[in-house]
């Protein structure tokens, strides 16, 4: 009986010395690999476009206008003038590069103050015939008059008038249509303008627009026939008279050098308002 207790006090400090030691791993625990994640770019709405974009030129145009404008500007002007330009060039034979240049100038492209007032584009001051409506704009002088039209298509018929109609401006006609540069300077020679570097704004404009290409076309289509402008001027005996052109009308005329239609046909003879290119009128 005490052999077998004996035996099984063994066996139990057996068991108990095995549960008791540490159990020792084979093998090596592997290490654990984190990933790190690469911060995000961040995008913000001032970030530049990898897709470089170039801005549109600009220029200052100065006259009776002092605006800065675009190149899309300028070209949408050309666009929206160039019929009326080239038209005007058949009726009165004025380069339509001189006057869509003019415009461009004067008008700042249709921006500048006087274009947006009173569809004024190529700065025409009242001056003593004018008995339309008008703005004051500063020029020259300050608070000057300067005449209103209700659409920019009768700016660019009474500038037609201005130089057909003035004497100071009759040796224009005799330059050749397609000759831009000789009337740039022509018109400063003239008086139009008090800007020494006008010619040179003008001949820029054109040739930056190619603006030419409209004089091109006029004189191509061979729709300028061979009739002469005559301008109107003044004789020895200082009656005044005027050459009708085409386009003209008896009331228009009349309302430019301030008379009434009654008065033009007493002086002249008339039983109608019906006019003859070449006509020439007393005034």
């Amino acid at each position: 009986m005490l052999k077998k207790l004996s035996l099984l006090l063994l066996l139990f400090s057996i068991v108990a010395c095995n549960t008791s030691k540490p159990v020792v791993r084979t093998t090596k625990p592997q290490p654990v690999q984190r990933t790190v994640k690469k911060p995000m770019a961040q995008t913000s709405s001032t970030s530049k476009s990898t897709t470089a974009t170039t801005a549109p030129k600009s220029e200052v145009l100065t006259a009776t206008s002092n605006v800065k404008v675009t190149t899309e500007i300028v070209l949408k002007y050309i666009d929206d003038f160039k019929e009326i330009a080239k038209n005007n060039m058949v009726q009165y034979g004025i380069p339509a590069s001189i006057t869509l240049a003019q415009g461009i100038l004067e008008s700042g492209s249709g921006v500048g103050s006087l274009s947006q007032r009173a569809n004024n584009h190529f700065g025409i001051k009242c001056h003593k015939e004018w008995t339309g409506p008008s703005v004051t704009h500063d020029d020259d002088a300050a608070q000057e008059c300067f005449r209103k039209y209700e659409h920019p298509s009768e700016s660019y018929r009474d500038h037609s008038y201005f130089l057909t109609s003035r004497s100071r401006y009759a040796g224009l006609f005799d330059l050749p249509k397609d000759d831009y540069k000789a009337w740039a300077r022509g018109l400063k020679a003239a008086g139009y303008a008090t800007d020494p570097k006008y010619p040179d704004k003008l001949i820029s404009l054109i040739e930056r627009y190619q603006l030419q290409q409209y004089d091109g076309e006029v004189i191509g289509s061979g729709k300028m026939g061979s009739t002469k402008v005559v301008v109107s001027r003044e004789t020895t005996s200082n009656v005044q008279v005027y050459t009708v052109v085409k386009g003209d009308t008896l009331y228009g005329i009349a309302r430019k050098f301030n008379l009434t239609v009654d008065e033009i046909k007493k002086k002249n003879n008339l039983k109608d308002t019906d006019l003859i290119i070449g006509q020439t009128l007393r005034l």
